[in-house]
């Protein structure tokens, strides 16, 4: 089978695996129940996490996706991270849905109390949910930080945006790494302990923020998170992350909840800067992201 005719899509790649299982060595026959079982670690897990999860070396891995007719293990990762991508509908989708619901649902007074409500009780549930502790924490991180690099691609541009716009205003210095010609990893080669990567992401994922937040925990830069899920692969690198879980209206989700705390983290790293003079420590590393009260 060559690289053109293997499946893309999740619920394909199921069934190739129930034709070819019988077929495969026992170590990839591990392989192949690991990922059917637990496909979101495989989405955005490491070849060495997800290898240590199913209890295999990382090499087998590569020998498992090649066996089944894959370019190698990059390649089988994207046939898990478009189960992600498929699991909430396209617009398309959604305005077909809303047009279904009757004419009512289309007046424009009806969608915006719509999506005010959903709006409202995001709010309040973020309330009930973000502790003080980590938001106290966050905030001192993001004060103490020589500079702030923002990480947030799709929907959850526009608060990484946000946020490059409202941190200088605040005496903050910040770096919006919106990947331009693709030079993401090359705007966050910079960034070092005394600094801080703030990213946000929800379902599904977006590969680019999850990928460079891991390159730079693992280059021992301090990483803030805004996810939707314990399970958002943000969390398992993240120092500090908040969980905002956004109420959708007719499949159509906000993120006024998610701006809020945005808005609250950038005025009161501001706040805490001023208050010392607005000079950055000269002696914060990661342990001090990681400390607590």
């Amino acid at each position: 089978m060559s690289t053109d005719d293997i499946p893309r899509d999740f619920n394909s790649f199921r069934g190739l695996l129930a034709e070819r299982r019988d077929e495969l060595p026992r170590r990839l026959q591990q392989v192949a129940a690991f990922a059917v079982d637990h496909p979101d670690e495989v989405a955005f897990g490491t070849a060495a996490s997800i290898a240590r999860l199913a209890g295999v070396q990382p090499s087998t891995l590569v020998r498992f996706a090649k066996a089944i007719g894959y370019s190698g293990f990059s390649d089988l990762q994207g046939v898990f991270r478009n189960r992600l991508r498929d699991r909430w509908p396209d617009y398309e989708e959604r305005l077909k849905t809303l047009n279904d619901t009757g004419d009512e649902q289309r007046d424009p007074m009806r969608l915006l109390f719509g999506f005010s409500e959903s709006a409202m009780s995001s709010l309040e549930r973020m309330r009930q949910t973000i502790s003080a502790q980590d938001l106290e924490r966050a905030v001192a991180a993001l004060a103490e930080a020589d500079t702030i690099y923002l990480l947030g691609q799709r929907r959850a541009y526009g608060v990484a945006a946000y946020l490059a716009y409202a941190l200088p205003k605040l005496r903050l210095r910040a770096v919006l790494v919106d990947n331009v010609a693709q030079l993401g990893p090359e705007q966050l080669a910079n960034a070092g302990p005394n600094d801080v990567v703030l990213a946000v992401s929800f379902t599904p994922y977006t590969p680019f923020t999850v990928d460079l937040s891991r390159e730079a925990a693992e280059r021992g830069v301090p990483v803030i998170a805004i996810t939707d899920s314990v399970f958002s692969p943000l969390r398992e690198q993240a120092d500090i992350w908040f969980e905002i879980v956004e109420t959708d209206f007719a499949a159509f989700r906000s993120i006024s909840a998610t701006f809020c705390l945005a808005m609250a983290l950038a005025v009161a790293a501001g706040e805490r800067r001023a208050k010392r003079g607005g000079a950055a420590s000269p002696r914060r590393g990661r342990e001090s992201a990681r400390s607590k009260a």
